[in-house]
């Protein structure tokens, strides 16, 4: 596995037009069973491939067994500078619903080590909306995060998985799940606890103090290029020998040993690859972006599309509707949802990509 993470990582970059890598996060799964070395060895070989951005931020998703939490000193000497802890729950006949294998008292102790390790460079997610959960309670577990972790913290709604046991309960009316306005309560009373407490939402689920907000996953929010490594990997990337705006989306191999022994016979696993027209760019962009405070950028926009501005493609009594009720905001820094439009983002957005395909229809031949 080690042999073809390094050989598939120095197969991709050498077939991309990336000349320097800014992040690494090692994510999906979980990265923390890995041996120390595995990671190491995938950090050099992006180092002996291309170049590696001197402060590049490089991340281990982790989950809080004392197995992983046991190894985070040696993730940090195989080149590891932050990590995002999967906590999940501080309540642990919660976690055993959710078939985590950790306690509440795990996760205390992995993110106290974990601060001691990697000072201002630790991120804990948190889930709300689980079975029986109760809005003071989620109050109460927001307020023990802060006394433990203070700089960066992920919420994400419970999403049930077909063919989990979890989702079976649920199905079989043995479980139920908070309804949507209380769910809905969960999560503006969050960000408003977090932003008493001096964290900016940056975006729609992610929360940073001090400055640590995470580069790898602005770099995605912002539609930049990136590398998918790895059984299942996604990724977007301009390759060479193309024109500069022909980029690809690009995905792997999922099953591991169809993928490694892909990689050994061609080099990498790329099981599809999708040339992007501009539309398809524009329409990730727009539904990645929005989901961040600033949102997109005419800079970023017209990097993407230089025929067609904002202006020209947002317009319309639909899109003029959620501009005058205060959903989202066109005006010369760009376009951005207002905070009650970040938290109903989900039901603009159809709205918001039809308006891009509208403004991208071929003319028919009697029209022209």
């Amino acid at each position: 596995m080690t042999k073809c993470l390094t050989t598939e990582t120095k197969t991709l970059i050498e077939s991309s037009q990336v000349s320097r890598i800014n992040s690494i996060f090692f994510g999906g799964g979980t990265p923390s069973l890995a041996e120390p070395r595995t990671i190491a060895s995938v950090i050099e070989a992006v180092t002996k491939t291309t170049q590696l951005h001197a402060a590049a931020e490089v991340t281990l998703e982790v989950n809080p067994t004392l197995l992983e939490t046991g190894k985070l000193r040696d993730f940090r000497s195989a080149g590891v500078n932050r990590v995002s802890i999967g906590v999940q729950a501080f309540k642990d006949t919660d976690l055993k619903v959710l078939g985590r294998e950790h306690s509440s008292l795990d996760s205390i102790k992995c993110i106290e080590e974990a601060v001691s390790l990697y000072p201002g460079r630790v991120s804990v997610d948190v889930i709300f909306g689980r079975p029986g959960q109760t809005l003071d309670s989620w109050i109460t577990e927001i307020h023990q995060v802060l006394s433990i972790c203070d700089q960066h913290i992920s919420l994400y709604q419970l999403t049930l998985e077909r063919g989990t046991q979890l989702f079976k309960w649920v199905q079989s009316g043995l479980i139920e799940l908070p309804e949507e306005d209380m769910m809905a309560d969960m999560y503006l009373e969050a960000v408003e606890i977090l932003e008493k407490h001096g964290f900016e939402q940056y975006e729609v689920s992610n929360f940073a103090k001090n400055g640590a907000r995470s580069d790898h996953n602005t770099a995605y929010w912002t539609g930049q290029q990136y590398i998918g490594v790895g059984p299942g990997a996604h990724g977007r990337f301009v390759p060479r020998g193309l024109g500069q705006r022909t980029r690809e989306a690009r995905i792997q191999t999922l099953e591991p040993i169809p993928w490694m022994f892909e990689v050994e016979r061609d080099g990498h696993a790329t099981r599809r690859i999708v040339e992007q027209t501009d539309k398809d760019i524009l329409k990730e962009l727009v539904a990645v972006g929005l989901r961040t405070k600033e949102g997109v950028t005419h800079m970023s926009w017209n990097l993407r599309c230089p025929d067609h501005t904002l202006w020209s493609v947002f317009q319309g009594p639909t899109i003029a509707s959620l501009i005058n009720t205060q959903f989202i905001i066109l005006d010369n820094r760009g376009l951005r949802t207002t905070k009650k439009g970040m938290a109903v983002l989900d039901a603009m957005l159809p709205d918001l990509i039809i308006a891009i395909e509208n403004r991208f229809l071929i003319p028919s031949m009697t029209q022209r």
